[in-house]
């Protein structure tokens, strides 16, 4: 199709001057309303970082107009950017769906049930670690795992007291382990097709990072545990009776039957089978419908109220203390439960579209290339312009094809293999995501489990010491496979 000035494909070249100017502009923006702004003018209070985000659509939409483009094409980008946001909103839904789902079906209560009687509570933060890593690399999906064992794990974490920022960001540190390295994994496979690298040959070379990485973060987790003198609050461990108490409310409120693990098992199976993460999250909650119905005391009322407002223990006859910690952990999801982070997803996709009038990303990153000249800068300008790529396109899909396409043949020039190229890709992109409160999976994690990603990124300790390890090794030669041509993959060959 032959693009035309007017078609929302069609993007015009300009300088790096003024490409630069509206990306500046945005983060200058978030610098000044979430770090400056609460820590020197307002203390702890953030600027809304939805209006940031306006602020930042409404400055580039002016500048783009002074620079002689009409509003219709500006809007027609918007229009063609947000569409592409609609999947990652549709799971938004889903996800708020499938817990209010699986609160009111017993699922998870019965779950948070059973992990409170078996799990020694001193080591809640490894074990929480390990089984999102485990969960994550059997579904490939870090969303999910967060969403379903990373919910259980919190209200763990809530009964026995114990330091929820640091349980979260071992949940989502866990979760994106299997994000990054499982076969099953979307952008795994994304950043192995953006470079033209064989997946395993991609993960394989994750490994050297992620591997020591996650190794590390494992001991962190261990230290921190209480029986080791971490920091967290011993109150909850050593009062047993609210524990036992707990353990008493929630059984009032539910009846357990194996069948309830039903729906995690459709969400495993769907993931595996690579069906499309929307409908299965959505089945995995038809299916909770039907068992809330058959095993649980709630009414029709009840049950529907849950998918779209979220459970609440208050739709149980069954008496509970007053006090109970249950209270925390079970009342949530539900279809508007995510409602502020598909606002923020909006927005945020709307500056983008509002940037790629002018093609502003690509043209910075491009802007680069001819002052690379050795390979550690090739590499570590690769980790770089994918970090500012994924933060300001809140995209890792585009991410990678971004910068596979720029940094491509700058690495074959320099005789660095491609598979450090698509590593960093991850390393930078796919890892360092969640903990930015404006891209999808920071607005996600912080709405699902109810921990803001500044307060959960000091203790994921994964993504921290992944990309430390990612730029010693660029700035050192360990593990950058010099010399070593990369294999033929096929139809994946970058152009």
């Amino acid at each position: 199709m032959i693009q035309t000035p007017e078609s929302p494909d069609h993007t015009e070249a300009v300088s790096f001057s003024k490409a630069i100017g509206p990306i500046a502009f945005f983060f200058l923006l978030l610098i000044y309303g979430l770090f400056i702004h609460p820590q020197w003018v307002d203390k702890g209070k953030m600027l809304p970082l939805d209006v940031l985000v306006l602020i930042a659509i409404s400055f580039t939409s002016a500048y783009l107009m002074i620079l002689g483009y009409s509003w219709d094409k500006i809007q027609k980008h918007i229009v063609s950017k947000v569409s592409d946001s609609l999947p990652v909103i549709f799971i938004l839904f889903a996800i708020g769906v499938l817990i209010g789902s699986w609160m009111v079906s017993g699922t998870i209560p019965m779950l948070i049930y059973y992990g409170i009687s078996m799990i020694n509570p001193d080591w809640i933060y490894i074990f929480t670690f390990l089984i999102c890593i485990v969960f994550s690399l059997l579904t490939g999906t870090s969303w999910g795992s967060a969403g379903t064992i990373g919910v259980v794990m919190l209200g763990i974490t809530q009964v026995y007291d114990a330091n929820l920022a640091i349980t979260a960001g071992a949940i989502v540190g866990g979760s994106f382990f299997g994000d990054k390295l499982s076969p099953l994994s979307d952008t795994t496979n994304i950043a192995s097709l953006a470079t033209g690298v064989p997946l395993y040959e991609h993960i394989h070379s994750m490994m050297f990072t992620t591997g020591p990485a996650a190794i590390l973060a494992a001991c962190v987790y261990i230290y921190l545990s209480p029986s080791l003198g971490g920091d967290v609050s011993q109150g909850g461990i050593e009062n047993m009776e609210m524990v036992n108490q707990t353990l008493m409310d929630i059984s009032n409120i539910f009846n357990f039957n194996i069948l309830l693990l039903l729906p995690m098992a459709i969400v495993i199976y769907g993931t595996v089978k690579k069906k499309s993460i929307f409908l299965t999250l959505l089945n995995s909650s038809w299916v909770a419908m039907v068992l809330a119905f058959i095993f649980q005391d709630f009414s029709l009322t009840d049950v529907f109220v849950s998918f779209k407002s979220g459970f609440n223990t208050k739709m149980s006859s069954a008496p509970i203390s007053e006090d109970s910690s249950v209270l925390m952990i079970l009342n949530r999801g539900g279809l508007y439960n995510l409602i502020d982070g598909i606002v923020i997803s909006l927005l945020v996709f709307t500056f983008i579209g509002v940037l790629d009038v002018i093609n502003a990303i690509e043209v910075s990153i491009k802007s680069l290339m001819n002052k690379i000249k050795k390979r550690y800068q090739v590499i570590v300008a690769a980790l770089s312009a994918t970090w500012v790529t994924n933060l300001t396109t809140s995209n890792q899909y585009a991410t990678s094809f971004i910068i596979g396409s720029a940094f491509a043949n700058k690495f074959d020039d320099l005789k660095v293999n491609r598979k450090v190229l698509s590593r960093s890709i991850e390393d930078a992109g796919t890892m360092m995501e969640n903990l930015m409160p404006w891209t999808p999976t920071g607005i996600f994690m912080a709405a699902t489990l109810g921990i803001h990603p500044f307060d959960y990124a000091p203790y994921q300790y994964l993504s921290l010491i992944n990309i430390v390890i990612a730029y010693f090794f660029a700035f050192t030669g360990i593990a950058c496979f010099y010399n070593t041509k990369k294999k033929k993959n096929g139809p994946q060959e970058a152009a």
